[in-house]
């Protein structure tokens, strides 16, 4: 029979102690939501005493949750413990999470107290928050650095005091899986009472063994995997949680487990969670990253359309993706290549095919992405990168909060170099009604974009417009240092397709 594995979700806890993150109470409520429609079992919602903001935050998602349970931390202390409860009492399935650290490193250096006190201190923060609610989880830090035989002596004696789940956190990240098995085999052999409780493991991601170490964990025992959106957390972070519920779903095969989340709501959580915290998801972040199920080499692509399962172990769709993205780049093979013509409805003779190829891997080498309106503009030889008709010589701007901008521009329009000015409400406005004059053509510009693609004061800074002309959209692309010379650049560009 499958095991169940817990998800215990620490997004607003150890999530929120990422650097640079600070969360307010309408974005914790927010994402507490999305975790519950996630499915998540367990959603540690802050440490109360902390501060005043973070008591109302777990109130606020204790007041609000309704089918997962509530949790505070709190230290081995009587004031930690009075806070968190006050804090999830409204909660319908309440929980206190009390920890205090056992490997000799923090008895000697942090807390200055013995073994001894240290055992009976874990036992009398229990003992105390029994008082107020049933379901108690405890946590030995830095329990991977702990001593065996004395980790199980304060397990142990936790779980007497009436523990309903022992947690086992690699706190510094320092563990590997086939350690953390040994370590997990070694608390079910040797604590009494270890049956009677939920196994958790809280593992961080110092040296990129999080996911694999919680794995590991729940392969040989555990049943509750403390984790956190897009491993989010302090220092390198956390578990991912949305890596280990796709791998317990895509390897089932290894993995006899069963467990609440709906992995189709993965994709949007993620999101909500990068955009509320400002962490940047890394594009090849495994499942939510967004070249996750991204291809862009030619042999690759051929596979994944002959048959998806070649290239890809998961379906887009089981995360809440509608499908997977071809990417047409320089390393895009004929394949993906036609494939993306179909999609645009575009009819093209077989004779045709290989010289509109040949264009697209030539342009494919000047640009990291081809975009669908530069494949159109192949296939409808409107545009050559080989041949431009305008192209910029020099460029000269005045301009200022007090004065009239101005640009002067010079073009070289097939093989003779003209020259106009332009004012307007900044130098870019008057830079492209000046070629507008110079070119001859009536455009408007749709939309104006641009970005950082490199870091630095030397950054490089792209560029894309889009005009329209006759009713059809152009689009144009320019890279410079310099961003009124990829301003105009980027125009030229457009110009040029027309």
């Amino acid at each position: 029979m499958a095991k169940k594995i817990k998800f215990f979700d620490t997004t607003l806890r150890d999530g929120e102690q990422t650097p640079g993150v600070n969360l307010n109470l309408q974005e914790k409520v927010e994402i507490a939501s999305a975790l519950e429609r996630l499915g998540v079992d367990y959603i540690e919602a802050g440490f109360a005493i902390a501060s005043n903001g973070d008591f109302d935050g777990v109130q606020a998602v204790a007041r609000m949750i309704k089918n997962t349970g509530v949790v505070s931390l709190a230290r081995a202390l009587e004031k930690d413990i009075d806070r968190a409860y006050e804090a999830i009492k409204d909660a319908v399935h309440p929980r206190i999470h009390t920890f205090l650290a056992t490997s000799d490193i923090h008895m000697k250096y942090k807390l200055k107290m013995t073994e001894e006190e240290v055992l009976e201190n874990a036992k009398l923060a229990v003992r105390y928050a029994k008082k107020y609610t049933s379901d108690v989880q405890f946590s030995p830090e830095d329990a991977t650095r702990t001593r065996r035989e004395f980790l199980y002596r304060v397990l142990e004696g936790v779980i007497a005091e009436g523990a309903t789940c022992v947690n086992i956190p690699d706190t510094v990240g320092y563990t590997n899986p086939v350690e953390f098995t040994d370590i997990i085999k070694g608390i079910i052999e040797n604590v009494k009472g270890i049956d009677k409780v939920d196994i958790a493991v809280h593992c961080h991601n110092d040296l990129g063994l999080a996911v694999a170490n919680s794995a590991a964990a729940a392969y040989v025992g555990a049943t509750q995997l403390e984790c956190t959106i897009n491993g989010i957390g302090e220092r390198a972070g956390n578990a991912s949680l949305e890596e280990l519920a796709m791998l317990f779903n895509t390897r089932r095969d290894y993995y006899d487990f069963t467990h609440g989340i709906d992995t189709t709501k993965i994709s949007r959580t993620s999101k909500l969670v990068s955009s509320l915290t400002g962490v940047f998801i890394q594009p090849n972040k495994p499942i939510v990253g967004a070249n996750a199920f991204a291809h862009e080499s030619g042999i690759h692509q051929h596979g994944v359309l002959s048959e998806r399962t070649t290239y890809e172990i998961m379906a887009p769709e089981h995360i809440g993706l509608s499908a997977n993205k071809m990417v047409l780049g320089k390393h895009s093979g004929k394949h993906a290549f036609v494939e993306r013509i179909k999609e645009l409805n575009i009819t093209v003779a077989d004779t045709e095919i290989d010289d509109a190829f040949v264009k697209f891997k030539a342009l494919a080498d000047r640009k990291k992405e081809v975009l669908d309106e530069d494949i159109i503009a192949i296939i409808d030889n409107k545009f050559n990168i080989e041949n431009k008709k305008f192209e910029l010589v020099s460029f000269q701007i005045s301009c200022g909060n007090k004065m009239i901008n101005t640009a002067t521009l010079q073009i070289k329009k097939d093989e003779e170099v003209v020259i106009g000015a332009a004012t307007g409400d900044g130098p870019i406005d008057a830079s492209y009604k000046a070629i507008n004059e110079l070119c001859g053509y009536d455009m408007q510009l749709k939309e104006y974009t641009i970005r950082a693609v490199t870091g630095g004061e030397d950054a490089l800074g792209e560029v894309i417009v889009r005009i329209s002309y006759n009713d059809r959209i152009y689009v144009g692309r320019g890279i410079s240092t310099d961003i009124i010379e990829s301003s105009i650049l980027a125009y030229l560009s457009a110009v040029n397709r027309i």
